[in-house]
């Protein structure tokens, strides 16, 4: 795997990493929503803190990250093996979410290829259940369309995601940490969206002529090892 650049070695930036911290500790938080240009390595370190967190034991074969502990909820399909559920561990996933996804690819759908093949509806994982006990990362989120955002903060407040259409009554578990950054220069959030997010924060690039040496020397030192 391609190493990533680490969080402790990020120059200046506290706040920022403060706010992703308890976002880690307390996914709970409702979403960090991060604001600012471009260059102020919003992205690194996002990426920076899912290497950071250790493996997590989820269920074999399971594509939404079930964990195999006795008391928690799971998919249907893990429900319906329980208790014969094998384990293994996995690095936590970090999810991207591009700005052209669908409905269908946020929350699942009918899978098309396993519903003729096993003769009943068989239902596509989306991006939400691949982001469950992870990280689900929305870059420049004030461009993505409205419905898709509040489809996002509507699962990571209530923990689970609910597909209801199309012949479809499927529902999993999804908590996950949601980061969302936007350069505020390309638009703002809608207010009634902005309102959603647990936690705000404002950051800027280093104007230190100190700090911005140290920040490329860093940064040439790890591209170089």
């Amino acid at each position: 795997m391609k190493p990533v650049y680490p969080l402790a070695a990020i120059v200046g930036q506290d706040n920022f990493k403060q706010a992703l911290l308890l976002a880690a500790v307390n996914p709970g938080v409702g979403g960090l929503l991060v604001r600012g240009e471009k260059g102020t390595a919003k992205s690194t370190m996002v990426r920076a803190l899912a290497a950071l967190l250790p493996d997590m034991e989820v269920v074999e074969g399971c594509v939404n990250n079930c964990s195999p502990a006795a008391e928690v909820q799971r998919c249907p399909e893990c429900e319906r093996r329980f208790p014969n559920l094998s384990a293994t561990t996995r690095a936590v996933p970090l999810v991207d979410l591009p700005l052209n996804a669908t409905e269908d690819r946020v929350s699942g759908g009918i899978d098309f290829p396993a519903t003729l093949r096993e003769g009943r509806v068989m239902v596509a994982p989306g991006l939400l259940a691949g982001a469950h006990r992870g990280l689900l990362y929305i870059d420049e989120v004030n461009l993505l369309d409205d419905h898709i955002v509040d489809l996002i903060l509507d699962a990571a407040a209530s923990g689970e995601n609910r597909i209801e259409r199309e012949g479809i009554s499927y529902c999993h578990p999804s908590s996950f940490i949601l980061v969302g950054t936007m350069n505020p220069e390309e638009g703002e959030l809608r207010p009634q969206l902005l309102d959603r997010f647990g936690l705000c924060l404002e950051v800027a690039g280093a104007d230190n002529p100190e700090a911005r040496v140290e920040l490329m020397l860093r940064r040439e030192a790890f591209d170089q090892a």
